[in-house]
């Protein structure tokens, strides 16, 4: 009899377990996933060159100061810039349409290396990083990202107000001010199918992106990431079932919304 009830006892456990673990995956399938990407810019500055070593960027969605919960973007395009080049519309890609849980999003952080000086008078001078910044660089943004849209940030880097003359050390402080804009880039398009049980292609073109899926199993479909402007969708049944093929013409497409074409019937 005690094998017995611990059996139930461990099935029971394992059952409970397993609608956790249920609840949380729908939970994360109803979050969504946003993308993000972030270019760094500059102000200009009274200097020769101002070299800074990128290393990574990183984001948080909790407002909790500790180290906890800070999430790598992967940063491409790493490595020394002058800050100097990057004005005039000029910038440098660091993160590249990241794809990362929709939600409020807290913080992003610029993490530096080591290899960073100034030009002044044609002489170069390390730049020294206050050990409270040697983790990196923070950056509060309090932006709530939607499910299905691109964002980009733009980090701009005041030179003049980030480097710090220390007195009579002679030592030069990098403290750098940065300030965070955002970007939603793209829209969607939305819409379903009938009859359902027909597989069915969607295309959209604006004549420079091309964007395309498949309707689910219940005939709905969704094309995500989408910039701005007018776009000619195709609508294109399986060869086997004799339907024909659907051109939609001049769908507009806006920033941060869902342009719905509703129900679209196959003949």
């Amino acid at each position: 009899m005690k094998t017995l009830n611990n059996l139930k006892l461990i099935l029971t456990t394992f059952l409970i377990v397993t609608f956790i673990g249920c609840d949380n995956e729908s939970s994360i399938s109803e979050q969504g996933t946003a993308s993000i990407s972030v270019r760094l810019q500059d102000m200009p500055g009274d200097f020769e060159n101002v070299f800074v070593e990128i290393v990574d960027v990183m984001v948080k969605y909790d407002s909790d100061e500790g180290e906890n919960g800070w999430q790598s973007l992967e940063a491409i395009n790493t490595g020394i810039y002058d800050l100097l080049e990057l004005t005039g519309g000029v910038d440098v890609l660091l993160v590249d349409d990241y794809e990362i849980p929709s939600g409020e999003l807290k913080q992003v952080r610029l993490i530096l290396g080591e290899e960073n000086s100034v030009v002044i008078d044609g002489e170069t001078f390390p730049l020294r990083t206050p050990s409270a910044q040697q983790s990196g660089l923070k950056i509060h943004v309090n932006q709530t990202l939607e499910p299905n849209i691109n964002y980009t940030f733009l980090l701009d880097f005041d030179v003049d107000e980030s480097i710090v003359m220390a007195g009579n050390s002679g030592n030069i402080i990098l403290k750098p001010r940065l300030r965070a804009s955002v970007e939603a880039l793209s829209g969607i398009i939305i819409g379903s199918i009938v009859p359902i049980e027909v597989q069915t292609e969607i295309t959209a073109t604006n004549g420079t992106d091309t964007i395309s899926s498949f309707a689910n199993a219940d005939g709905n479909f969704m094309l995500v990431g989408l910039p701005e402007g007018s776009y000619t969708i195709t609508i294109t049944p399986d060869i086997d079932s004799g339907l024909a093929e659907q051109v939609i013409e001049n769908v507009e497409v806006t920033v941060g919304n869902s342009t719905d074409l509703g129900e679209i019937i196959l003949n």
